[in-house]
């Protein structure tokens, strides 16, 4: 089929997450063709290095025959497999004995979901059954970090702190809390990381008094780095002290693994890095590095058998058709194999050039601040750098600047406040990096020319 057919077929059936309906219709689909390694092709022949990992999910990168091959030998075996009525599949029971053993503390037992937005919503229901088996069903509200992301389902989405995910959607629900963001470039308590602590702390402890005292909160939600908020890496310490506060209050520490899980920040958990051992603990994306879709959630143990003593005999009613679907996990164990065969340490490798050569960006004009840890990064731009002054609106930057570095052969995240969001492939080489980095000056050349970016720097 001409590509021209399939942007007419996609304009009049195809609905796309998080678009502007007319403006996509206006605007037309890039139709993606193939991909290898860290590249990918759209259906003109022109090449790109993903600098996004497609939605930072494909860390292992494209085209591993290792990975098409579990799928499809599975596929041939068992291509589904209930995890009702008792049944089961070896993938699945395999992908979760490794993972648990790969996994911070005694997260030993782990839920499959279908991604991040169901693991999510799997974690609230998990926690209120746990509360209520506790005999503390009041401990029903719920806690989160402005500029937070934890997926778009309904309750996930009331749990997200970006205003997209709420407006028309009737969420946050009222039992859904949000304390302020660590995001240490633009805090009211200062770039120092012990104040920002201290703040973060204080707020958590004023929320939790607000709603009437740690009798009523059931759980805190973090991301070890807030992704979708624009790459938010927090202070050394902050996820540590907040985890503490959380258990010297009696309130479970989720932590939301769906970005940073396998090898995004370096080690296979982000958590690994201050010694976290969370309560529950989200993962997706990475765990099958975007080929099939898979999430899941880790339960400690203390979580797990307080469920299932409270259960007893009884049935615990959650789960779906597609918990722990055999050619999913077949992928998960491939790709698990992959980062333990030397990938995980090729991203530490290729995460420490891209954050020196990224870091190399700010004497440009345009940038603010450049952040991130590992293969996971952002940088922010400006039009005043003394007064952090962000792009104006009339720049457009989140079309305008994703459009320059795809044509200069480069995709990355362009938020619509002018930060730029980078989680390129684990498989990545020097000279692709360098290349990220050599694209992205160059991207960013283009944008100071901007009619509108000049004006607002006169």
């Amino acid at each position: 089929m001409l590509s021209n057919s399939l942007v007419e077929l996609d304009r009049a059936h195809l609905v796309h997450p998080v678009a502007s309906y007319r403006g996509h219709e206006k605007a037309g689909v890039r139709v993606l063709r193939s991909a290898k390694g860290a590249t990918v092709t759209d259906s003109t022949g022109h090449t790109m290095i993903d600098g996004f990992a497609g939605l930072w999910c494909v860390n292992a990168g494209y085209g591993h025959e290792s990975i098409v091959e579990a799928a499809a030998e599975q596929m041939r075996i068992l291509p589904y497999a209930t995890g009702y009525f008792g049944l089961g599949s070896e993938p699945a029971i395999r992908l979760a004995a490794a993972l648990a053993e790969h996994a911070p503390g005694d997260l030993n037992h782990v839920f499959f979901t279908l991604g991040g937005s169901d693991a999510v919503d799997s974690t609230v229901r998990f926690i209120r059954y746990y509360q209520h088996a506790r005999g503390k069903p009041e401990k029903d509200q719920f806690i989160s970090v402005e500029q937070g992301y934890h997926g778009s389902s309904t309750v996930g989405a009331g749990l997200t702190a970006l205003p997209a995910f709420h407006a028309g959607f009737g969420v946050p629900f009222d039992w859904q809390h949000k304390i302020p963001s660590h995001y240490s470039y633009r805090n009211p308590a200062g770039s120092d990381p012990a104040a920002i602590i201290a703040a973060s702390t204080a707020s958590l402890r004023g929320k939790v008094a607000e709603l009437g005292g740690p009798d009523r909160v059931a759980a805190f939600y973090c991301e070890p780095i807030q992704g979708s908020g624009g790459v938010l890496v927090p202070p050394p310490g902050w996820m540590k002290a907040m985890r503490e506060l959380c258990h010297e209050l009696d309130i479970l520490f989720v932590a939301d693994e769906v970005i940073t899980g396998f090898g995004r920040t370096g080690p296979l958990f982000a958590c690994e890095e201050e010694g976290i051992v969370p309560d529950l603990m989200t993962t997706a994306k990475g765990l099958t590095s975007g080929y099939v879709p898979m999430g899941a959630v880790f339960l400690s143990e203390h979580v797990y058998n307080t469920i299932a003593d409270g259960a007893g005999a009884a049935a615990i009613g959650h789960g779906y058709t597609y918990s722990a679907h055999p050619v999913s996990a077949a992928v998960g164990l491939a790709v698990l194999r992959l980062y333990e065969s030397g990938l995980l340490e090729n991203g530490r490798r290729a995460g420490a050039r891209l954050m020196e050569g990224l870091g190399r960006l700010r004497d440009h004009p345009l940038v603010g601040e450049v952040r991130g840890r590992g293969l996971l990064a952002a940088v922010e731009l400006v039009t005043d750098k003394a007064r952090k002054t962000p792009l104006p609106a009339e720049a457009d930057p989140a079309r305008r600047i994703f459009d320059r570095a795809w044509d200069n052969g480069l995709v990355i995240r362009a938020f619509g406040n002018g930060i730029l969001g980078y989680a390129p492939p684990l498989c990545c080489t020097d000279r692709e990096i360098d290349a990220i980095v050599d694209r992205t000056r160059r991207t960013l050349d283009q944008t100071l020319a901007d009619p509108a970016i000049r004006a607002a720097m006169r």
